[in-house]
C-alpha cells in the first residue's frame, strides 16, 4: 500500500503530464488478506494488492477519463495523454462544474501500523473449528484483514488523503437442519475475539437443532441489529436530493414531514467512532454529518455539488461522481438506538419471533419501500418472554415504513454490515410465507 507522499508525488508527476485545462487524478491503494475456511478445514489463504489510478482531463466543458494500474513513467504518461484526448473528442457537457480548490478536511483516524499474519488467523479459526469438531457441528466463515488509501488531487492544488485498516471474522455453525452465525468487523485486531463469535454461532447452531415450522402471517419480531442492518440499508438511496427533485424517491414530497415513528432517529455521520470513514467524498468535497431524520420526521437531504447549487445550498460531501448524474448517498448511516436489551425485548414478547439475520434481500416497491427476504442463522420462537425452540426460517414482504412506525424497543447501536443499528422489537411483522430450512 503506497503511503501519503508516495501518491502525492505520483499525482504531481501526472498533472504535469497532461494537457487540459483542469486535470483530477484520484489513486486507490490496497492491501488485503484471507483465510476461509468450510466444514471444519481452512480452504484458502489470499493475498491481494490492487493500485490504480484514475485521470479526468477537462478542455473547456469537456471530460475525458482514463486509467491505468501501473506506475511505471510511459504508462503515466499514456493515462494523462489518453484523458486529455479523450476529453478533446468528448461532447460538451454544459452543467461540468470546474474542480475544486484546496479543501479543509477533518482528521480521521482509521489506520493502525499492525500485521495479521496467516498464522494468527489460522489461531483464530482454529478457535471455532476445535469445538464444533467435538459437538459434531461444522463451521464456515472468514478472518480477513485489509488496509486501503486513497487521495483525491487536482491542478488547482485540492489535495485529499485518507487511509483505513479493517478487520473481520465470521463464524457460520451448521448442524443437522439448524445453523447460527455470529460477524464481527472492526478496524484492529485487537476488537475480534474469534472465541466469542464462535461460541454465539454455536450456541445458536444448537439451540435451532430440530426447527419447527410455523404458519406464515404477521407477528412481534426481534431483530438483531445484523436483521436491522440488512433492512435499513434500503433506506439510504431515497435521501438524496437528486433523487427526490427526479420523483425516484419514497421522500418526494415529505421533507419537513414525519414518515417514521418518533423513537426514530437516522444520521449519516462519517466521525462516528464506530465508522471512521473518509471525510471527503469522490469529488473531494468535505464530508458533513447530517441528521436524516429527528424523532421521526425527515428533516435533511444529502446533495452532491451539482444539485446543491441548483438549490442554493451548500453540498453536503456524500456526492458519488459521475459527474452528478448520480447524486449523493449517505454514507456512514447511524440509527439512533435505546437502552433496551435484547433479553428484555425477548422477556416483554409474549408471542413473536427472534431473527439473527436476513439474505436474499429485495427491493420490490421502492416507493413505499416493501423489501422481500428471508430469515437465516438462527430464528426461533418467543412464547411467554422466552425463545422456546428453533424454527425453520421464513420469507417476509415487509414495508419499511410500516416497520420503522412499529418499533416498541431498540437496543444500543452497533457497528453492523457497515452500519451503525440497534437490534429492534417491531409488531406486525409480515411473514409471506415458509421454507424448506
Amino acid at each position: 500500500m503506497l503511503d501519503r507522499d508516495e501518491m502525492r508525488e505520483i499525482a504531481e508527476k501526472v498533472i504535469g503530464m497532461c494537457e487540459a485545462d483542469e486535470v483530477e487524478v484520484v489513486i486507490t491503494s490496497s492491501d488485503g488478506y484471507l483465510t476461509r475456511y468450510a466444514s471444519n478445514h481452512i480452504h484458502q489463504n489470499t493475498g491481494e494488492t490492487n493500485f490504480t489510478i484514475t485521470v479526468r482531463a477537462v478542455v473547456g466543458k469537456r471530460m475525458g477519463e482514463a486509467s491505468t494500474d501501473r506506475l511505471d513513467e510511459g504508462s503515466l504518461k499514456e493515462v494523462a495523454c489518453n484523458a486529455s484526448e479523450l476529453a478533446r473528442v468528448s461532447p460538451e457537457d454544459p452543467e461540468l462544474l470546474p474542480r475544486l480548490g484546496p479543501q479543509d478536511y477533518r482528521e480521521v483516524e482509521a489506520f493502525y501500523y499492525e500485521e495479521i499474519t496467516p498464522r494468527e488467523r489460522a489461531e483464530g479459526v482454529a478457535q471455532v473449528v476445535d469445538p464444533c469438531r467435538t459437538i459434531g457441528l461444522t463451521a464456515a466463515g472468514i478472518f480477513a484483514n485489509a488496509r486501503s488509501s486513497m487521495v483525491i488531487a487536482n491542478s488547482k492544488g485540492l489535495f485529499a488523503f485518507y487511509k483505513s485498516t479493517s478487520v473481520t471474522f465470521s463464524a457460520s455453525v451448521m448442524g443437522e437442519g439448524s445453523s447460527g452465525w455470529c460477524e464481527r468487523s472492526a478496524k484492529t485486531k485487537a476488537e475480534i475475539f474469534p472465541r466469542e463469535i464462535g461460541e454465539r454461532a454455536i450456541h445458536k447452531a444448537e439451540k435451532g437443532r430440530n426447527p419447527k415450522e410455523i404458519e406464515p402471517g404477521k407477528y412481534t419480531v426481534v431483530l438483531e441489529p445484523a436483521a436491522v442492518a440488512g433492512l435499513v440499508g434500503y433506506l439510504a438511496f431515497g435521501f438524496d436530493a437528486l433523487a427526490v427533485d427526479e420523483g425516484r424517491s419514497f421522500l418526494a414530497g415529505k421533507l419537513g414531514r414525519r414518515v417514521f415513528g418518533e423513537n426514530v432517529n437516522l444520521a449519516t455521520d462519517v466521525y462516528h467512532p464506530l465508522h471512521r470513514e473518509a471525510p471527503f467524498d469522490a469529488e473531494g468535497v468535505p464530508t458533513k454529518r447530517v441528521q436524516l431524520v429527528q424523532e421521526g420526521v425527515v428533516e435533511n437531504l444529502v446533495y452532491d455539488r451539482l444539485t446543491a447549487e441548483k438549490h442554493g445550498v451548500e453540498p453536503t460531501g456524500h456526492g458519488v461522481g459521475g459527474r452528478g448524474t448520480y447524486g449523493a448517498y449517505p454514507r456512514a448511516l447511524v440509527m439512533g438506538g435505546g437502552g433496551d436489551t435484547l433479553e428484555e425485548m425477548i422477556a416483554s414478547t409474549r408471542r413473536g419471533i427472534f431473527v439473527t439475520r436476513v439474505h436474499y434481500q429485495n427491493l420490490v416497491d421502492p416507493m413505499q419501500l416493501i423489501v422481500t427476504g428471508m430469515t437465516r442463522d438462527g430464528t426461533f420462537w418467543i412464547e411467554d418472554g422466552k425463545i422456546r425452540f428453533g424454527i425453520k426460517n421464513l420469507r417476509f414482504n415487509q414495508s419499511l415504513l410500516d416497520m420503522l412506525n412499529k418499533v416498541e424497543m431498540m437496543s444500543e447501536a452497533v457497528y453492523a454490515f457497515g452500519m451503525v443499528v440497534p437490534a429492534v422489537k417491531v409488531v406486525d411483522f409480515n411473514f409471506t410465507s415458509g421454507t424448506e430450512f
